[in-house]
């Protein structure tokens, strides 16, 4: 709870400064955000996920690398919260430790999928012509084949590895937001506001980059929230083909993997994963939409 002298401040009609206006915007948001108990399930998710990743080496009971050959495929118990794979590894600590590879991957793909989308959406929609053109069939190319096929294609070509995973997955990533980007640069090129910012000696560029783009930003990060939950299933896909993490690196589609040999005797050994994806995806889905009541000027 806060203060009621800190919540006039925030709610004053009249305020003193851009960072009190925008603390007031924020603060608002937050309410629209909180009155949706789904969006908040799905906030604690994630926060429970970042503190997961984070205090991993503390919450982990077991080594994730390496275990014993005497304890392979025991099922649940009380050494064993999760049970343990074939390796003799503890089924609970390596989904902990994947926390951190989830996050790495989901991470830098929305830092750099949403911006290049972000890019060349709004250059095509505001330049216009030939350029438009060029860059929107390109944008159609990458739409043509389905995400994951694709992802497949460009990982089968950089090889296994992180880092290509990201890779792969952020090249296929960002044309939807160059699409939302362009549909949204259309509506305001010829609006008065970009004329007045003309008329007051502002460049293409400034144009660009200081008045189009941050109007963009809302609508990509609904998209992008959405999207997590897609780029973790195919994060786990390409685990799964073994074209994600490197063994012995813990990864939840890659363990997901390593179990379907034993899925109906061992059950627990690819069950245990495959809910922690769900429940991750499940989380980013229900944050999107909370973030589209917020956001979205549409629906108010």
């Amino acid at each position: 709870m806060i203060s009621a002298p800190f919540r006039n401040w925030l709610l004053s009609d009249t305020p003193d400064s851009r960072f009190q206006a925008r603390m007031g915007r924020f603060y608002l948001g937050w309410l629209t955000f909180a009155k949706n108990p789904l969006a908040l399930l799905g906030l604690i998710i994630l926060v429970l996920l970042i503190v997961m990743a984070i205090f991993a080496p503390w919450i982990s009971p077991h080594n994730p690398l390496s275990g014993e050959l005497e304890d392979r495929l025991l099922p649940p118990s009380g050494k064993f919260f999760l049970g343990t794979d074939e390796n003799g590894r503890d089924i609970f600590s390596r989904i902990v430790f994947g926390a951190r590879t989830t996050l790495y991957i989901i991470g830098l793909v929305a830092v750099t999928a949403a911006p290049i989308g972000l890019l060349i959406g709004t250059t095509a929609g505001y330049v216009g012509g030939w350029v438009e053109t060029a860059l929107m069939r390109i944008t159609d190319a990458f739409l043509a084949f389905p995400k994951l096929i694709l992802a497949l294609a460009f990982a089968a070509a950089l090889g296994p590895g992180l880092e290509n995973a990201v890779l792969a997955i952020a090249i296929t990533s960002w044309p939807p937001y160059a699409r939302i980007a362009r549909a949204e640069t259309l509506t305001v090129r010829n609006s008065d506001y970009l004329a007045a910012a003309r008329m007051t000696g502002a460049g293409p560029f400034r144009i660009l980059f200081g008045h189009i783009m941050p109007m963009c930003v809302p609508s990509l990060i609904v998209r992008v929230s959405l999207d997590m939950a897609g780029i973790i299933l195919i994060a786990a896909g390409l685990g799964f083909l073994g074209l994600g993490v490197a063994p012995p690196q813990p990864e939840w589609g890659s363990m997901v993997a390593e179990g379907r040999s034993q899925i109906l005797e061992q059950w627990w050994v690819c069950t245990y994963p495959g809910i922690a994806i769900c429940i991750v995806s499940l989380g980013f889905n229900l944050i999107g939409d909370g973030l589209r009541d917020v956001l979205d000027p549409r629906g108010k």
